[in-house]
Order: structure tokens, then C-alpha cells, then sequence
């Protein structure tokens, strides 16, 4: 051999164990750096890869009752089980809150795209680096999210961040009496059938400056008093009923706040961008995840908003880092690709959903629903029926005064009329929770309506 090739050899070997030992160098270095990451997401792997039979799910936070140290399943209402598989006949299907896990399923195929890995150490001061309670990139992706759907209009308006729209409501209540100087308090009104928290919160709260009045009809010609100032919540769609409802006071002495938790493409159809001085959001009817508690306001005078401001900063002093963390993921799997696909899954569920209830329901004269017109949407550029969150079912029978027993009987449970400030005779039933509940729900009302036709036709026969 020649001192040549011996040269090259061993040139070519030093090359060989020199790039080797960079390779690992490498390997290991991206080891000792993703540790942490790594450890965390094998946890969440091992907890999602628990079968729960599809009726069901373990979390990470969940009891620990196995051997092995990893959490139980949690089962939908009606299964038990180790694996939720046992479908316990004699349950009541609970459709009395609007649980919006109908959109569980979009967010399990999108499990990669929206999950989050918080590090310990992620934030841990109270404010933001410019000082503020708020991400100002999730404040931009709010703005691009409204822009998108064309639901509200945010040129020139001022957005703070809230613990769900229920931190919300009162925070624009508290605003708004500051924000008149007459001693009387302010009587918060809202249209019956109302949400509920409107009254139970102010009441709860007890202030001063403000007093919860019940039904708006009843003030709408007193509202030109020097001495009387209102506020009125306009909820839409409505909850419970779906209406798109407007304000019903008018002149300088009432102000309003528009309670926009469901003016999604998935509930209604969009037919132009509201554009009032104070307009409510919350995450948990748009993605379904109202454990996170976040919500949003959309203020166009200063004044107002520094007030808001001012009772957030008081009251919990802004929302946890972490929520808005998770917050922004979120969105950005709503405005991925071509920022329709998340509607989409959405508005199918809710149609098919409302397709089947109303087949059911058409064939019954003891029940009915709330009759909603068709409208074009401007996100769908089409014309389409509502997919409202709640069914209003009424009992038409003359001796079903309470509706809701009379539903508690086929095991169906709902929320009494009287909570939402109307009689009885109505109960609202959720259309959004999981898919177990909802197909409960129908089976349920399908034999009602057939026992009930039963005996009318075998009265006739007789």
C-alpha cells in the first residue's frame, strides 16, 4: 500500500469518527434540551391513549384509582363501568346545562395542532411585559377572528379579556352605573324568557348603584324619566328561546349590553356585524371549551372600558396566563387553512342535530318548539335555517302546567321556565352537550311523543 492510500485512509476514518461524534454530540444535546418536553407529552400520550369505550375520557387531572397510577375514566352521565361501556338503562338524560361538548370531536382530530405545553416557569409574573393584564397577540387574533366571521365589527373599540362572559356581565353593569349620576339605583332589565345569571348575579352582588328590575316590557315607557336610568341586556341569539332579539329601550337614559355568546355560523346565521357599545364574547360557545373560563369584551367608549377594566383588575386581578395561552392556540386552529373548517364541523352537528328534534316533535300536539325564520348569512353567503344552542319546548296540554315534571317523568331533565322569568309551561333543553346525551335525549322524547299518541288514539277508538 501506498503512503498515498495510507494518507487517505486514515484521513477518510479521523473524517468518519469526527462527524460521528458531532452526530451524537447533537443527539444527545437535543435529548438533554427536550427533556422536559419530552416527559410531559409521553404523560399526556399515556392518559389519551386510555380507552374509555367512547363514552368517556381519563384527563391528566383525574382520579388516580388504578394500580399503575394512571387516572380513571370519566364517564358520560349515563355509562359506568372501568371502561364507560355499561350503558345504564333507567337514567335520566340531564340536558338542564348548556355543557357544549358537541365539539369534543373536532378538537380530538385536531389534538396535535391545538395542544399546549406549558412549561413551568411560563409567566410566572402578574403582568405582561408591557405591563398589561392581556396578550396582545391574542388581542390581534381576536380582532382577525371577528374580521373573518364578520360578527362584529372592532375598528376604533377597545377589547379586555374577562373569566368567561359571567365575569363580564357585571363588570359592564359596574361600568355603566359609575357611570350616571343620579343617587336612584340603575335597574338592569333584560327581555323574559332572560338568562338567568343576569338576575342571580346582580342580585347576588347586592350594590348600590344597581338593582336588577326583571322584565324589560314592563319599563319600555318610562325610560324618559330624569330619575329612573336603565341598563338593558339584549342576549343574541337568545338564550333560551334563539331569537335574535333587540334592544327594546331606547333614549339617553338607557344603556345596553349585548350578550353575544352564541352569534356564531354555528347557532344562526350571521346577517351583518353588530356594532353596539358594549358586545360580550366567550370562548366556551364558540370551541366548546367552557372550562377554560375565558371571555371577551368589545367596548367602543373609554370611559366605559376603563371602568370594566378597573372592576377586572379588582375583582381577580385580569385572566390566568395559562387561559390565555390556550386561549390563542385555540383560535388559531379556528383560523387555520380557510379559517371555515371548525364552522363547518360545527353547523353540520348542530343542523343534523335540530333536523332530527324537529322531526320528532312535528308528529307531537301535546309539545312544541320555538318556530325561527330562515336568514342569509354573510359568512356562508347562504340563505339557512337557525341551529340554536337550546330547544324553548313547550307544553300545549292544558293540564301540563309544569312542563318540566312532566319531562322528569320520561327521565328527561331540563330547566323550568320560571328560571328564565316566564311561566312553567316551558322548559329549555340543551342541544349541545356530548353526543351520548343527545342521542339519550331524542330516544327519550321519541317515546314520549309515541305513548302519548298511543293513548289519544286509543281514546279516539273508543
Amino acid at each position: 500500500m501506498s503512503s498515498v492510500d495510507l494518507k487517505w485512509k486514515v484521513l477518510f476514518s479521523v473524517s468518519v469518527i469526527v462527524n460521528f461524534t458531532c452526530i451524537v454530540l447533537v443527539i444527545i444535546q437535543s435529548r438533554t434540551r427536550l427533556s422536559w418536553t419530552r416527559e410531559a407529552a409521553i404523560e399526556a400520550e399515556n392518559v389519551a391513549s386510555i380507552s374509555c369505550s367512547g363514552h368517556g375520557r381519563a384527563y391528566l387531572d383525574g382520579l388516580v384509582l388504578r394500580e399503575d397510577g394512571t387516572p380513571i375514566c370519566e364517564c358520560n352521565a349515563c355509562f359506568t363501568g372501568p371502561d364507560c361501556s355499561l350503558f345504564k338503562p333507567n337514567c335520566a338524560v340531564d340536558v338542564d346545562s348548556g355543557n357544549p361538548m358537541f365539539l369534543e370531536p373536532f378538537w380530538k382530530q385536531n389534538a396535535g395542532s391545538s395542544g399546549v405545553m406549558v412549561a413551568g416557569w411560563h409567566r410566572m409574573g402578574y403582568e405582561f411585559e408591557d405591563g398589561t393584564l392581556i396578550s396582545k397577540q391574542l388581542k390581534n387574533v381576536i380582532h382577525k377572528l371577528h374580521d373573518t366571521v364578520g360578527n362584529a365589527n372592532t375598528s376604533n373599540k377597545y377589547i379586555l379579556f374577562g373569566a368567561g362572559s359571567t365575569q363580564l356581565l357585571n363588570a359592564a353593569v359596574y361600568a355603566l352605573s359609575h357611570h350616571t349620576p343620579y343617587s336612584s339605583p340603575t335597574k338592569v332589565v333584560a327581555s323574559a324568557p332572560y338568562y338567568p345569571v343576569y338576575k342571580s348575579q346582580t342580585e347576588l352582588l347586592d350594590s348600590k348603584k344597581y338593582k336588577f328590575s326583571g322584565d324589560t316590557s314592563s319599563w319600555k315607557n318610562k325610560t324618559r324619566s330624569r330619575t329612573t336610568n336603565f341598563i338593558e341586556f339584549v342576549t343574541c341569539p337568545n338564550n333560551p328561546d334563539g331569537h335574535l332579539n333587540k334592544a327594546v329601550l331606547q333614549g339617553k337614559f338607557a344603556r345596553h349590553v349585548y350578550d353575544l355568546a352564541y352569534y356564531w355560523p354555528h347557532y344562526t346565521a350571521i346577517p351583518s356585524p353588530m356594532d353596539e357599545d358594549v358586545m360580550l364574547f366567550t370562548l366556551s360557545k364558540l370551541t366548546g371549551h367552557a372550562g377554560s373560563r375565558f371571555g371577551w369584551a368589545i367596548v367602543k367608549d373609554k370611559d366605559v372600558y376603563d371602568r370594566m377594566v378597573e372592576y377586572i383588575d379588582l375583582n381577580t386581578y385580569g385572566v390566568p396566563r395559562e387561559t390565555q395561552l390556550r386561549a390563542l392556540k385555540l383560535l388559531n386552529v379556528v383560523l387555520q387553512g380557510d379559517r371555515r373548517e371548525m364552522f363547518r364541523f360545527a353547523h353540520t352537528i348542530m343542523k343534523t342535530r335540530w333536523e332530527k328534534l324537529a322531526e320528532i316533535l312535528s308528529t307531537s300536539k301535546r309539545f312544541s318548539i320555538e318556530q325561527l325564520p330562515s336568514q342569509h348569512c354573510a359568512f356562508s353567503k347562504q340563505v339557512r335555517p337557525p341551529s340554536p344552542a337550546f330547544a324553548w319546548l313547550k307544553c300545549e296540554a292544558e293540564e301540563d302546567e309544569e312542563c318540566h315534571n312532566v319531562l322528569r317523568k320520561a327521565d328527561i331533565i331540563g330547566r323550568k321556565g320560571a328560571a328564565f322569568g316566564v311561566e312553567n309551561r316551558y322548559v329549555r333543553l340543551s342541544v349541545v352537550n356530548s353526543r351520548d346525551d343527545f342521542d339519550l335525549l331524542l330516544q327519550r322524547l321519541q317515546d314520549l311523543v309515541s305513548k302519548h299518541r298511543s293513548i289519544v288514539d286509543g281514546v279516539m277508538s273508543l
